[in-house]
This record gives structure tokens, C-alpha cells and sequence, in this order.
């Protein structure tokens, strides 16, 4: 070249766009990013209290483009029991457990626990204002589950004297429940009358279940 040379000229190479370079040319030279995605096995989880999975699923040793595959799926606790309890021995106005009607709520969570209930009994001659009563119990916490008390059946008649009555009925006793770890609940039966003979009284959980709604 002729003539006086008075400088330098520094000449930057240009990156080729190619879908798989991974550089990136800055003012401050090359970058090289690169993301790694971390993720568990399907049907794994992350914890133990975790309502929802996350699957991911890399892609092969030396893909062009990399490709990786994430995926989300709802992995709630659930349980379900019944049960049944007679209350002809049990006092009056006093809550008694439905044998085999409990369950344990694993961890902490907000759960919908439900519990279908069905009870039953016999009147004779004059009787006034007989019931039966359902409800859920927290046994770890030694406290009713708030919005849960049922009225199972009802007589609030009077009937004949001599003639005997059978009076069955059913409903299903439910609430949202918050816990903040592992929780015993379980169903409670009781029975009341103002006047009059009853007997036979029973009750019955039919299906009492949980199933948790979130974290």
C-alpha cells in the first residue's frame, strides 16, 4: 500500500446467524448464554407439599436446535373411609364418634373434606322434637371444623300414642378446611329429644373423603 500509514484499523469478525450459534457480539466482546432447565421424573415431586408436578424432559446430547419439553400436571392427596356408629347407648346431646369415619390430612394445605351421612330412629308414642346430628371433628386441633354441623333427620311432631315411628334421613356434612400440617378428622354423631321415647338411634357415614385444593 503507498503512502504513510497514521493508524490502526481493528476489524470485528461477524457472527454467523446460524439458528444454532449461541454467541452474541456486545461492545464488551462475546457473550455465551446458555439456559439449563432442571425439573423431576414424572410422578416425582418436588415436596410434600405440592399440589402441582413439573415434568421436563431434555433434549438429546447434541441437538440442533435444543428442544426441551416442560410440562405441568395436578398431583392433589386424596383419601376416602367410612364408617358407622349406634347411639342407643350414647347420652343425649352429646357428640359421639362414627366408628371408622376418620381420616388424616398429610400435610399443609386448604382441603375440601366431605363426609355423605345417613342416620336413622325409632319413636314411640308421643315424642317431640327428635334429631339426629352430624359434624366433622379435628382431632389434633380438639375442635369442630367450623361449618360443618348437619341436622341429619327431624321430627318435630307429635304422634299417637302407642304407634311406633321410624324416621331415616341423610345429608352430607362439608366445608373448605385449612391445615398447616398433618390433620385428623373425624365424623360425630349425636342425638336429641325434648319429650318422648326414642330408640335404636345409628348413624352412618357413608363415604367420608378428602381431597386437597391447594397449598
Amino acid at each position: 500500500m503507498a503512502g504513510n500509514c497514521c493508524g490502526s484499523v481493528r476489524v470485528l469478525p461477524r457472527l454467523d446467524p446460524a439458528a444454532c450459534n449461541a454467541l452474541e457480539q456486545t461492545a464488551s466482546g462475546l457473550l455465551v448464554p446458555r439456559t439449563t432447565l432442571q425439573g423431576i421424573a414424572p410422578g416425582g415431586a418436588v415436596s410434600t407439599e405440592r399440589s402441582i408436578d413439573v415434568d421436563v424432559t431434555a433434549p438429546p446430547t447434541g441437538a440442533c436446535p435444543e428442544t426441551w419439553t416442560v410440562g405441568a400436571r395436578l398431583t392433589p392427596v386424596s383419601g376416602q373411609t367410612t364408617g358407622s356408629v349406634g347411639l342407643g347407648a350414647a347420652p343425649f346431646d352429646t357428640w359421639t364418634t362414627v366408628t371408622g369415619a376418620q381420616l388424616t390430612l398429610p400435610e399443609a394445605g386448604l382441603y375440601e373434606v366431605i363426609a355423605d351421612v345417613q342416620g336413622g330412629m325409632i319413636m314411640t308414642g308421643s315424642v317431640s322434637n327428635a334429631w339426629l346430628q352430624a359434624r366433622l371433628f379435628d382431632v389434633t386441633a380438639n375442635a369442630a371444623v367450623p361449618l360443618t354441623t348437619r341436622t341429619i333427620t327431624l321430627f318435630a311432631a307429635t304422634p299417637a300414642v302407642g304407634v311406633i315411628h321410624t324416621l331415616h334421613g341423610n345429608t352430607s356434612a362439608a366445608a373448605l378446611y385449612q391445615v398447616a400440617g398433618p390433620t385428623t378428622i373425624r365424623v360425630e354423631g349425636l342425638k336429641h329429644v325434648d319429650s318422648g321415647t326414642t330408640s335404636g338411634q345409628a348413624v352412618w357415614a357413608l363415604n367420608f373423603r378428602f381431597k386437597k385444593v391447594s397449598d
